[in-house]
C-alpha cells in the first residue's frame, strides 16, 4: 500500500481527450476545500500585523505618548525579519497528543491561541503607566505572528498539489489583505467610535479564538514526518563546500541536542554581529565617507554574523537548521535558483521604492490624492492581479507564467515614466498605479507558487522561511540606490533604468527553463514499505 500524499486528494481531472474549458479550470483551481483553507488561514496570517505596528502606534498616539517612545515600537517588528532562525524548530517538533492535529495545524492552533491571549493581556494594560509591559506584548505579538506565518507557509506548500499552487497563492494574498483592512482601518474606527482601544483588542482576541477553532476543520496534510533516519539518502553538497563531514542520512536528533544547537547558533550570531557592528573602526572609517560605506559595513556585519551562526549550528550539530540547506544545495542549479529568487521582484521593488515620494514631490499630487488613489486603487489592483495570476497558473506551466508576468512587471514601470514626462493628471496617475499593482500582483502569484514548488516537504517551514527572507534581500538595498539615481538622473531616466533592472532575472529565467519546468511534474509515487 503506497504512502498517501497531498495530491491524492486533488479533484479528478477531465480525461486526456477532453481539455477543460476556462470556467471549468477556474472551478477546479478555486472551488475546493483546500483553497477555502487558504482564504481562512491567509486572513489569520494577516490579522496580527497591524496590531503590533500601525494600530498600536495609533493607540499610543491617542494616549499622548511622545514620538520618541512611539518610534521605538517600530523595533517590535524585528521577529518578522528573523523568523527563519526558529523556523526549523517548527519542522522538528510536532505538537498535539500523538500528533492528532498534524505538524502544521498544531502550530497554527498554538500560535492563534497565543495571539488571542496576548490581545487580552494588551487590552488590560495602561500605555501611560505600563509602557514596558505594552512593549513586551507587542514583541510577543510579532513573534507569534511571524511563527504563524512560518507554519502557514509550510502548510500551504505541503497541502496544495502543483495545479493549485497559483490559486492557493492568490487566495492567501486575498485573505491577508482583507485581514490587514480589518486590523488596520476597521480596528481604528471601532476603537475610536464604538468600543475603545481595550475592548477592540479584546474583540480581536475573540476573533483569534474563532480562527483557531475554524482551523481545526481545515484539511490535514498527509505530510512527511520531520527528518527521519530512514527517510532517504542525501548528498549534501553544501556540507562539502564548507569542509564539513557529510551526513549520509537525515537524522532526527534528540530535542535537547536541537535546543542546544539553536541556542549556540543564536548566541554566536548575535555576538559576532554586535562585535563587528560596534567596532570603533566603523565610526572612524564610515562616518567621513557617507552612507554608502555605512551600508556596506552593515552588510559585512550581517554576512559575518550569518556565517558564524551557521558554523556554530554545525559545530553544535543542530540538524534542523543545517539539513534543510544541505537538502536544497544537493539539487542541481541550486545557486542559480537562489540568485533568481533575489532578482525576480527586484525591478518591481526598484520602481515602487520611491513611488509615493515621486507622486507627491515629483508630480505634485497632494497626500490626500495619493492616499485615495495609491492605497485604495493599488490594493484592488493587487488583489485582482493575484487572483488572475492564480487562475492563469491553473492552465499554464509555471515557467511560462514567471516569464510572462516578469515581462509585464518590467513593462508596467513605464507607466510611471509616462506620468513623469506628462502634465499632471489624476486619471494618468490612476492608470499608472493600477497597471503597476496589477502586474505586481500577477508576478506575486507566480513567485509564491515557485517558492512553494521549491520546498522539500520534510523541511517546508525552514526552507520557505529562508527562501522568502532571501527574496527580500534585494528590496533592502534598492532604497538607497534609487535615491541616488533620482538625484543624479531625474525621475524619467530613473523609471527607464528600473525597467532594465528586471532584465537579469528574465535572462536567468531563460537559463533555468529546464529546472523550473521540472517543478511542474508530479513526484514519483512512493514505494511500498518493505
Amino acid at each position: 500500500m503506497s504512502t498517501p500524499n497531498a495530491q491524492s486528494a486533488a479533484p479528478r481531472e477531465p480525461s486526456s481527450t477532453e481539455a477543460p474549458g476556462l470556467l471549468q479550470t477556474y472551478a477546479l483551481a478555486f472551488g475546493n476545500r483546500r483553497i477555502g483553507a487558504m482564504l481562512l488561514l491567509g486572513f489569520a496570517s494577516g490579522l496580527p500585523l497591524a496590531l503590533s505596528s500601525g494600530t498600536l502606534q495609533a493607540w499610543l498616539t491617542v494616549e499622548g505618548l511622545d514620538l520618541k517612545t512611539i518610534g521605538f515600537f517600530a523595533l517590535a517588528g524585528l521577529p518578522y525579519t528573523f523568523k527563519f532562525v526558529w523556523a526549523p524548530l517548527l519542522d522538528r517538533f510536532e505538537p498535539g497528543a500523538e500528533g492528532w492535529l498534524g505538524r502544521r495545524r498544531g502550530w497554527l492552533v498554538i500560535t492563534q491561541v497565543a495571539l488571542a491571549i496576548l490581545c487580552w493581556m494588551l487590552a488590560g494594560l495602561d500605555p501611560q503607566t505600563e509602557i514596558a509591559a505594552v512593549g513586551t506584548c507587542a514583541v510577543l505579538l510579532a513573534f507569534f505572528s511571524a511563527s504563524q506565518d512560518v507554519a502557514f507557509d509550510a502548510y500551504r506548500a505541503d497541502l496544495l498539489p502543483a495545479q493549485e499552487r497559483g490559486a492557493g497563492a492568490a487566495v492567501s494574498v486575498l485573505g491577508y489583505r482583507l485581514a490587514m483592512l480589518v486590523s488596520g482601518g476597521l480596528a481604528l474606527v471601532l476603537a475610536d467610535q464604538w468600543l475603545g482601544w481595550s475592548n477592540m483588542y479584546r474583540a480581536v482576541g475573540v476573533l483569534f479564538v474563532m480562527l483557531a477553532v475554524a482551523g481545526l476543520l481545515t484539511p490535514r496534510v498527509a505530510e512527511s514526518k520531520a527528518p527521519d533516519p530512514t527517510d532517504r539518502q542525501l548528498e549534501p553538497a553544501f556540507s562539502k563546500t564548507l569542509g564539513t563531514a557529510p551526513s549520509k542520512t537525515l537524522r532526527r536528533a534528540p530535542a535537547s541536542v536541537e535546543l542546544r544547537g539553536f541556542a549556540a547558533m543564536v548566541i554566536t550570531g548575535l555576538a559576532l554581529w554586535t562585535l563587528v557592528r560596534w567596532l570603533p573602526a566603523q565610526t572612524i572609517l564610515t562616518t567621513p565617507l557617507g552612507r554608502w560605506p555605512t551600508l556596506g559595513w552593515d552588510t559585512v556585519s550581517i554576512v559575518i554574523a550569518a556565517g558564524g551562526a551557521l558554523w556554530a549550528a554545525r559545530r553544535a550539530r543542530f540538524p534542523s537548521f543545517v539539513e534543510p540547506w544541505d537538502a536544497f544545495f544537493s539539487r542541481p542549479h541550486a545557486v542559480a535558483l537562489l540568485a533568481f529568487i533575489v532578482l525576480y521582484k527586484l525591478g518591481d521593488a526598484f520602481a515602487g521604492s520611491l513611488s509615493t515620494a515621486f507622486l507627491i514631490r515629483g508630480v505634485g499630487f497632494s497626500a490626500t490624492e495619493v492616499g485615495a488613489v495609491n492605497k485604495a486603487l493599488g490594493l484592488v489592483a493587487t488583489i485582482v492581479g493575484v487572483l488572475a495570476g492564480g487562475a492563469w497558473l491553473a492552465r499554464a506551466p509555471l515557467w511560462s507564467a514567471l516569464m510572462t508576468f516578469g515581462v509585464l512587471q518590467a513593462v508596467s514601470n513605464l507607466g510611471y515614466w509616462v506620468l513623469a514626462v506628462s502634465p499632471k493628471s489624476l486619471p494618468l496617475m490612476a492608470g499608472a498605479i493600477g497597471l503597476e499593482n496589477l502586474c505586481g500582483g500577477l508576478g506575486t502569484a507566480a513567485f509564491v507558487a515557485f517558492l512553494m514548488a521549491l520546498t522539500d516537504a520534510r523541511f517546508s517551514a525552514a526552507q520557505f522561511a529562508l527562501l522568502s527572507a532571501l527574496a527580500a534581500v534585494g528590496r533592502v538595498y534598492v532604497g538607497p540606490t534609487a535615491g541616488v539615481l533620482v538625484e543624479t538622473t531625474g525621475w524619467p531616466t530613473f523609471f527607464v533604468i528600473s525597467v532594465f533592472t528586471a532584465l537579469p532575472a528574465l535572462w536567468m529565467l531563460m537559463r533555468l527553463r529546464g529546472p523550473i519546468s521540472a517543478l511542474d511534474r508530479p513526484p514519483p509515487p512512493s514505494r511500498p514499505s518493505p
